[in-house]
């Protein structure tokens, strides 16, 4: 295929000017005036390898929003949690779980079903155990090890997770809840899919909407499809940039790209954000030296929470209840100034206002690493 036609006059979009985009469009500049629903639906649903995770990420974007707000949607069926992007589990929307698990089908597939020339009896047994009763992965594995002994139960658990599309049911998922996530297939939650099929081209451009500008590295870092360059080539209404490296970056027409000199308020991000993983160049709003703390081990990794300070990390946070305080510790990357401290404190206290109510005092304090 004839590559898109670069002109010498691609406008340059600075570091800072990509970070105020992004920020825009993850609702990080200010709370966005959304629901839930409406919020996981832009943002191509929120990275979920945790419970708790979720509930900071909306809490952070949205300017009303009460733990409540997203258990309920979990217990009503209209969000799940199912292997999406990188083959990790995301948080989506009833309508998206479906269409996006087909499209990203073979990133979910790869390498998986390699040495079982019984895949597919497989995925039907298994989808068929768990339409009659949920089971933890490992339960799952021993009941398809009695049918295929000469396989390890958790690779036959993980072919049935790639291929079948299993969701975590609750309580898995609701805040706080802890212990075994148990699964079932998609259609036996959720009945049969409503939703039309999604074309790669549409999930590029979803992606753009709530991460862009980006390359088609980028976007294969974020979704774990390969190929994707000729998707974004062939859609001739997309805008041309470059990044001050001379990177080719695109971006839909409508999308906010804000003055690099927008104001970007503190923010707290949660663990495992996609704001931090949705990149394969993510200097945009991380420094390569801060990477590795942050982002632990390699594949499915921890992920720790984040603080973004003029729409960069900054450093990281945790929470720990002792007795009847509840702590935010902050672990700074360099010396933070007063003012940028009790930013970060105020945010903090209004974090802990919402996951620690019952609170008999709490506490914000700084740490070394």
């Amino acid at each position: 295929m004839v590559g898109r036609f670069w002109p010498v006059t691609t406008p340059v979009l600075t570091r800072r000017a990509l970070n105020r985009a992004l920020l825009a469009r993850q609702h990080l500049l200010e709370r966005a005036p959304l629901s839930p629903l409406e919020a996981i639906t832009h943002l191509v649903g929120l990275q979920a390898q945790a419970p708790n995770p979720p509930y900071v990420g909306l809490w952070s974007r949205l300017a009303d929003f009460a733990l409540a707000d997203l258990a309920g949607l979990l217990s009503g069926r209209q969000v799940v949690r199912l292997a999406l992007m990188r083959s990790t589990i995301h948080l989506v929307t009833a309508t998206d779980a479906d269409p996006l698990r087909a499209v990203l089908q073979p990133a979910l597939e790869r390498g998986v079903g390699r040495g079982f020339t019984e895949a597919d009896e497989i995925t039907a047994t298994g989808a068929g155990i768990l339409a009659e009763e949920p089971l933890t992965a490992s339960e799952l594995g021993r009941r398809l090890a009695a049918r295929w002994p000469n396989h390890e139960p958790d690779r036959l658990a993980a072919v049935v997770r790639a291929r079948a599309g299993l969701v975590q049911v609750p309580p898995r998922g609701l805040w706080g809840s802890s212990g075994q996530a148990r699964h079932t297939t998609l259609s036996a939650w959720l009945g049969e899919p409503v939703a039309a099929p999604m074309s790669v081209d549409t999930l590029v451009r979803r992606y753009l909407a709530a991460f862009g500008p980006a390359s088609p590295a980028d976007a294969q870092a974020w979704s774990g499809l390969t190929g994707l360059r000729e998707v974004f080539e062939r859609q001739p209404d997309l805008l041309a940039f470059r990044d001050e490296s001379g990177r080719a970056l695109y971006d839909l027409p409508e999308a906010p790209r804000p003055d690099e000199d927008t104001p970007a308020p503190v923010r707290l991000v949660a663990a495992f954000d996609n704001l931090v993983l949705s990149h394969a160049d993510r200097s945009r709003v991380i420094d390569d030296e801060h990477r590795k703390p942050v982002i632990m081990g390699t594949g499915n990794g921890n992920v720790r929470p984040t603080v973004l300070v003029d729409g960069r990390v900054v450093g990281m946070w945790g929470t720990q209840r002792t007795k009847g305080t509840a702590v935010l510790e902050v672990i700074p990357f360099g010396t933070p100034t007063a003012r940028d401290k009790r930013a970060v404190e105020a945010e903090a206290r209004r974090l802990l206002a919402v996951t620690d109510p019952d609170a008999e005092s709490v506490e914000v304090r700084y740490a070394s690493r």
